[in-house]
């Protein structure tokens, strides 16, 4: 007979009821069926089949395979599940020949819960017969494939490697598979599906939305200079992550963070291994720091307590966006998405996406994506509202991003427009952004004067407006592809797709006015420990107790602090203040396994007098 998942959910992981989809998606997995998950970063995806490898366990011996594409996150998830007292293990190239073995061994005796592996690993022949061999003596409970948008090539992370998963449906038809994603629009779903035989898969998709985030958009000026003021303004000391286009713009931003007071780490594909393994075991282990990277950091970082999430380099498509800046605020408190975005990087994702050599098909799509996140970046009404909708959710606006805290003055940029295609079109369309300003704004630089351009009907007719002003109306432009940039000749101005409609027409085009970025108020929002109430001059004390205790613990066991309590945890234990074990155990987040391993330690901070704690 299978265990009650809620029974082990109160056991094992300390929680007394399912959110959302949650015990609906693990019954139907327990009853066999296949299921493909679309559900928020922080919503409590691995819930939905560690549960269930759990409950099969436990009246089987069976174990679960978990297809998971990064090491350091198979060594998180397998760290927390043996602080719940879970039986797991992993399979990957950090082990010792030694240590392989003496896993296979467990793997094959039916000793693991859940084993954990890369999908190189699992669609290797060796481990395919391995797979055999338990499914013939019924210990193959299930699988589950984490980060499934990975078996997309429209998707953000494309990885060939997933591609190859169907074969576990081939040779195992009659074991359960449940799929999982944060991220996936319509044609990634359906990617997913197809590649990996889901197609009879029951869906479940949740809300889409993180409302403890507030989204905002600040025009490109000093970058750098932005970002500093913007986590000195509100994340000063605390947790974050900063995402960069190259390599090269990784390292210099990390270096400019420390020279002005921030703790700040660089990562990205090109440093040595152990470097990035270093950086990250810091930055999940340490508060206040600060990542700076490439997009090849974060898929499947589990640290609860990110308060940022900056982009200092437009993303290329929103699937991107959203998993990244889901990366902030997992624990339910506010966090921040800030993103600086200017002319260059519509220029620059453009051509890039031109100069690829993907088929006109490819292109067609990621044009498309590109342009929603574009979009998205322009828009002065709620950013929610339209990030929600991409991935086909209907919203309200939400008071709590940028545009619906600050509403932004807007003016119809129609007419000028209108002047700015005509004056590249006068041009020649032979020359860049700057020389084109300076003819409408009727300056009289030696350059306009050696081609005449002082003599054209243009010259002049913008004299109104500034060059942040027109800078502004051509990023528009170029992202409503009617005008595009020329790499190949020193990126000058070409117009392209409808711009002869829009010219002859009278069609608005609402801009933002420019203004310089500030912070703004977010709306308040009902958060993980503010639900809890707030705690009083002891329990704040109390809690900085823990969380002293919790870093001693999470040193000595080489884990994560998030490993072994949240910090919504430490919150409610320091707000009831628990004396028994029995009233311990009806904290949120103690299962079992902690209360066994903590608890007495846990009731002798409570109960011990402030002044005595060092």
């Amino acid at each position: 007979m299978l265990e009650s998942p809620p029974q082990i959910l109160q056991e094992v992981f300390g929680y007394g009821e399912f959110r959302g989809e949650q015990g609906e998606i693990i019954d139907h997995v327990l009853a066999g069926g296949d299921a493909l998950v679309l559900m928020p970063t922080g919503a409590g995806k691995s819930l939905c089949y560690q549960v269930p490898a759990i409950a099969r366990h436990r009246e089987s011996g069976g174990v679960t395979i978990v297809v998971s594409p990064l090491i350091a996150l198979m060594h998180d998830q397998v760290a927390a599940l043996h602080e719940n007292g879970v039986e797991a293990a992993f399979l990957n190239s950090a082990l010792s020949p030694e240590q392989f073995a003496e896993t296979r061994r467990r793997l094959l005796a039916g000793e693991l819960t859940l084993l954990y592996a890369a999908p190189e690993r699992v669609t290797h022949i060796d481990f395919l017969v391995d797979l055999a061999t338990l499914h013939d003596a019924g210990l193959l409970a299930g699988f589950a494939i984490d980060e499934a948008h990975c078996v997309s090539q429209w998707g953000h992370d494309f990885r060939p490697e997933y591609t190859g998963l169907s074969v576990l449906h081939e040779r195992f038809p009659d074991v359960p598979r449940i799929a999982l994603t944060a991220t996936a629009d319509e044609l990634t779903r359906e990617e997913i599906a197809k590649h990996l035989d889901l197609g009879g898969a029951r869906r479940f998709v949740s809300s889409f939305d993180r409302p403890n985030i507030h989204y905002c958009v600040v025009e490109k000026r000093e970058a750098k200079r932005q970002l500093l003021n913007f986590i000195r303004d509100g994340h000063d000391g605390e947790a974050g992550i900063v995402y960069c286009l190259s390599r090269r713009k990784v390292e210099e931003t990390a270096k400019w963070l420390n020279e002005n007071g921030i703790v700040a780490l660089p990562y990205h594909a090109g440093l040595d291994a152990n470097v990035r393994r270093r950086h990250q075991d810091r930055f999940l282990r340490e508060d206040g720091v600060v990542m700076t990277a490439t997009i090849a950091f974060g898929m499947g970082i589990d640290k609860p307590d990110v308060r940022f999430v900056a982009h200092l380099d437009l993303p290329k498509n929103i699937e991107g966006y959203y998993q990244e800046t889901g990366r902030a605020g997992r624990d339910g408190d506010p966090a921040d998405a800030w993103m600086a975005y200017g002319l260059q990087d519509v220029v620059l994702q453009r051509n890039m996406l031109e100069g690829s050599e993907a088929g006109e098909r490819h292109k067609q799509v990621l044009r498309g994506k590109l342009d929603a996140l574009l979009a998205l970046c322009e828009s002065t009404t709620c950013r929610r509202v339209q990030l929600l909708a991409y991935f086909g959710e209907h919203s309200a606006p939400c008071g709590n991003c940028d545009n619906c805290v600050n509403p932004p003055e807007t003016w119809d940029a129609g007419e000028a427009a209108r002047k700015l295609l005509s004056c590249i079109y006068r041009c020649d369309q032979n020359f860049g952004s700057g020389h084109v300003f300076d003819v409408l704004r009727g300056k009289q630089t030696e350059k306009v004067e050696r081609f005449g351009h002082d003599r054209l009907s243009t010259f002049g007719i913008g004299a109104d407006l500034s060059e942040q002003q027109w800078r502004a109306v051509l990023r528009q432009l170029i992202a409503s592809g009617m005008v595009r940039t020329d790499p190949d000749h020193y990126n000058v101005l070409r117009l392209a797709g409808d711009w002869r409609e829009f010219i002859t027409s009278e069609q608005p085009l609402p801009l933002r006015h420019a203004a310089v970025a500030t912070r703004a108020p977010r709306a308040a929002k009902s958060t993980a420990t503010e639900d809890l109430g707030p705690l009083d001059a002891e329990g704040e004390e109390l809690f900085e107790r823990l969380r002293a205790w919790r870093r001693e613990q999470a040193e000595e066991r080489d884990v994560p602090a998030y490993v072994i309590f949240g910090n919504a945890t430490l919150h409610e234990i320091a707000l009831k203040r628990p004396a028994t074990l029995a009233a311990l155990a009806e904290v949120k987040g103690v299962g079992d396994a902690k209360l066994e391993n903590f608890g007495e330690q846990v009731l002798e901070l409570v109960v011990a007098p402030a002044a005595t704690v060092e």
